[in-house]
């Protein structure tokens, strides 16, 4: 069966991957950030999965908002890397995983997740951040294949955070029921709180993302419980985000260990943070 081994939650600013790509990391302004990086990515490099499963929002650079699927999945064999106005990220292409992502499609269906499917998908930076911050330097390709789980947090109605965590476990489930032996990592990204426009713009509030850093790992129901109107009063109208994390807590089994933690203010006007979440299950 495929095996959750570890987990990792994190936003996913796009200036967090263009402070990668300009080499940038070591300035004044983003070495706190970067420092707090790097114990869990060098637990990561020495647990490599086979398969990395990338729970993301597309900022409408992959996916027209013409149509906006509530959940949706990519079963292709590979991703480019999608042009978000001033070029590519200079960035590897995703390997996909197609059996996996078939197999996750139909247990997903038959488990009363109706999930759209792309054949075919440009990945823009919800995916791409993440595994730069999992993977600094990829060279020619990134170390394990990809399969990316979209979600809808820009138009309403979102998906509550209810669903997201049963997500979550129809997920775990439908991995282990996959016939290979393989090792997967998951990721939820996006947030921590968050406004980019309105009259609350700049809006970080600390007391909220410390207490879902905390619950992300021993009370994920408590987060589940609260309403898209609550995630956005507490942490902002991008801080919904959030409810992505919980697609990654409901995969992993009741047993984990909080390998690392960091969380730093402001990265681009924003809360950034980072759970690494083993799964001992």
């Amino acid at each position: 069966m495929a095996r959750v081994t570890w987990g990792l939650a994190t936003s996913h600013v796009p200036s967090i991957g263009a402070a990668m790509d300009r080499g940038k990391t070591q300035d004044p302004y983003w070495k706190p950030l970067f420092d707090g990086y790097a114990p869990a990515r060098a637990w990561m490099a020495r647990h490599t999965p086979d398969v990395a499963i990338v729970v993301y929002n597309d900022h409408a650079n992959g996916i027209d908002l013409s149509t906006t699927p509530t959940f949706a999945i990519g079963t292709a064999a590979s991703y480019q890397v999608a042009d978000e106005g001033w070029g590519r990220r200079p960035v590897p292409a995703v390997t996909g995983a197609p059996e996996l992502s078939d197999h996750l499609v139909e247990s997903l269906v038959d488990d009363s997740f109706d999930v759209t499917v792309y054949q075919e998908l440009d990945v823009d930076h919800g995916l791409t951040v993440p595994l730069s911050v999992y993977c600094p330097e990829p060279g020619d390709a990134w170390p394990c294949k990809v399969i990316p789980i979209v979600v809808n947090v820009i138009q309403y109605p979102q998906p509550s955070a209810a669903r997201c965590l049963a997500l979550g476990r129809a997920l775990g489930r439908a991995l282990r029921s996959y016939p290979e032996d393989l090792e997967v990592a998951v990721f939820g990204t996006g947030g921590m709180s968050q406004q980019l426009a309105g009259d609350r713009a700049g809006l970080i509030n600390q007391a909220f993302d410390r207490m879902f850093l905390d619950a992300i790992e021993d009370d994920p129901e408590k987060l589940a419980r609260m309403t898209r109107e609550e995630y956005i009063r507490d942490a902002g109208s991008e801080g919904i985000e959030l409810i992505m994390w919980l697609v990654m807590r409901g995969a992993m089994g009741p047993g984990i260990r909080r390998v690392h933690e960091t969380y730093h203010v402001p990265a681009s006007n924003t809360a950034a943070g980072m759970v690494l979440l083993e799964n001992l299950g």
